[in-house]
């Protein structure tokens, strides 16, 4: 396959995921999904993954604000993916697409890491080696 079409197919992906993400956040945000671990929580879509086939999509998902409240993250992750049928259909009716992916929820853990970075750039010893002035 020539280069062209390689980055075609990924712009595609891309373009898919996104609307895909939009699809999936407009259904979270008005509060259509009814199951009791998301009662109460807010979620950000923060990405979609589209398989080349467009027949699978991993939905990257967050607690908006990092807090669950007395929920765990297992117990929201298990009520996304039990709505995930009645997800896959509300994206079928917004999205016109051949095929509507099945859809997989998973924990976007990029922001915790991101927090861990930044507590280590923030040590003093390690300002100190970086020039940087200590807090």
């Amino acid at each position: 396959m020539s280069k062209e079409k390689q980055a075609g197919r990924s712009v595609r992906l891309l373009r898919v995921g996104e609307l895909v993400r939009h699809a999936i956040s407009e259904c979270l945000s008005r509060g259509m999904v009814h199951d009791p671990a998301l009662a109460g929580v807010s979620i950000t879509v923060t990405g979609a993954d589209v398989s080349p086939d467009l027949r699978n999509a991993t939905i990257h998902v967050h607690p908006l604000g990092g807090t669950l409240g007395d929920k765990t993250r297992e117990e929201v992750l298990d009520g996304l993916n039990r709505s995930a049928g009645f997800l896959r259909g509300q994206l079928g009716k917004s999205v016109a697409m051949k095929y509507v992916p099945k859809l997989k929820f998973q924990m976007d853990v990029s922001f915790d890491e991101a927090g861990k970075i930044n507590a280590l750039l923030s040590q003093s010893h390690v300002l100190r080696d970086l020039g940087g002035e200590e807090k």
